[in-house]
């Protein structure tokens, strides 16, 4: 395998990541979509690797030590966890070995991004991490360690003076833009669904950075029920123009699943195409705007069959340069896999019949569609501080 090939982050400890039963971040999202992966014959084309867990000096630079305390103990003594720290709550339930399953996850991700920032590799995946809504000393929405910050300040430390995050989870990005809300080397871009009907309350588009970091912050809030053409458009009419005023050295990206339209974690509504679109996007921006160098990430995501798995092979099959057609069988003996472990047909196809086409941001704006008033919203809070017209 060359030295050069797209890395593939993986690890089986990866699925001791689990809060129980009935949780919505269920592990076997991870072990399905590792199993379609390989069934496609991606392999070839990956240099699949493992890490360490993050160590605490890694995990410092974004938590409290009080807080890594308290997951600890919390993975210690499940019973005992300390709901001040978000720990032993409904979307955070205390599990043995807390701690360690995060950590791992965590080490994972700056692994992938110390190989793309040192040129072992271009691009590289880990589909397990993207837990973005973790803060500095409480676990919030599925997420125990940030591990996008993590990473993104293992990179300032490597010497990094430009890195942009772009994030398209179906919920803000909160935790990544807080980490780094002072910080004028680090770009946060967020497309998610309005704070006013989605977790977590945050992300409007005047959350625009810090005094020392003021256009940093980038946040586009969609109205419920936004579909594909839209939201691609909206994706389309932000992000390229304030990565190329940005000019990262490398792109880190977030794709949550969960925006798709069967999940009943979000009100959005686009296809399994459109999602596949959004990869693509940013990939292709990683070679225009920050040198090929990307690192690409899971995130949300909770129809545990039918959406994650393609959704996230399609985004691996991308950074390997051997993109999947849309219309391609999905192998029989991945669905054979599937129906022995859950008793559920999985998808039959890579695609959901969708063929996105975008109105393009300069063919006009139309003052009556919420889309176009979030875009607005968007381009008039940020657009001038990186001296781009609205």
């Amino acid at each position: 395998m060359s030295a050069r090939a797209t890395r593939l982050m993986w690890d089986q400890g990866l699925l001791a990541y689990d809060f129980g039963p009935g949780h919505p971040m269920a592990p076997l999202r991870l072990d399905l979509t590792r199993r379609l992966v390989a069934a496609f014959g991606l392999d070839s084309r990956l240099d699949v690797a493992s890490a360490p867990a993050a160590t605490d000096e890694l995990l410092l630079a974004v938590h409290d030590p009080a807080y890594l305390e308290a997951v600890r103990a919390a993975g210690d003594r499940p019973g005992g966890a300390d709901p001040a720290f978000g720990l032993g709550t409904e979307d955070n339930p205390a599990f043995a070995g807390m701690h360690e399953a995060a950590a791992l996850i965590t080490g994972q991700t700056v692994a992938a991004m110390a190989a793309v920032w040192n040129g072992d590799t271009p691009h590289a995946v880990n589909f397990a991490g993207g837990l973005h809504h973790a803060r500095r000393a409480a676990a919030a929405g599925f997420c125990v360690y940030n591990d996008p910050a993590v990473g993104i300040a293992h990179l300032l430390d490597l010497g990094a003076e430009r890195v942009a995050y772009v994030d398209v989870d179906a919920h803000h990005g909160d935790g990544v833009q807080d980490a780094f809300w002072d910080d004028p080397r680090v770009l946060t871009v967020s497309v998610h669904e309005h704070p006013r009907t989605l977790f977590p309350g945050t992300g409007l588009p005047s959350e625009t950075g810090g005094a020392a970091a003021d256009g940093t912050a980038v946040n586009v809030a969609l109205p419920a029920g936004t579909s594909d053409n839209d939201w691609l458009r909206a994706l389309q009419a932000t992000v390229p123009e304030v990565l190329a005023a940005f000019r990262p050295q490398i792109l880190v990206s977030q794709h949550g699943a969960d925006t798709h339209f069967e999940d009943w974690q979000s009100n959005l509504t686009l296809s399994l195409d459109a999602q596949r679109a959004a990869a693509d996007l940013c990939h292709t921006w990683a070679h225009t705007h920050a040198g090929g160098q990307w690192v690409a990430l899971g995130g949300g995501g909770y129809q545990v069959v039918d959406v994650v798995p393609r959704a996230w092979t399609h985004l691996v099959a991308i950074a390997a340069h051997a993109p999947i057609e849309p219309a391609a069988a999905v192998p029989e003996e991945w669905l054979a896999g599937v129906y022995a472990r859950t008793r559920q047909p999985g998808p039959r196809r890579m695609t959901d019949g969708r063929t996105p086409a975008p109105r393009a941001w300069e063919a006009g704006y139309d003052p009556a569609d919420p889309v176009d008033r979030a875009v607005r919203a968007t381009r008039a809070a940020v657009y001038p501080a990186h001296g781009l017209l609205p």
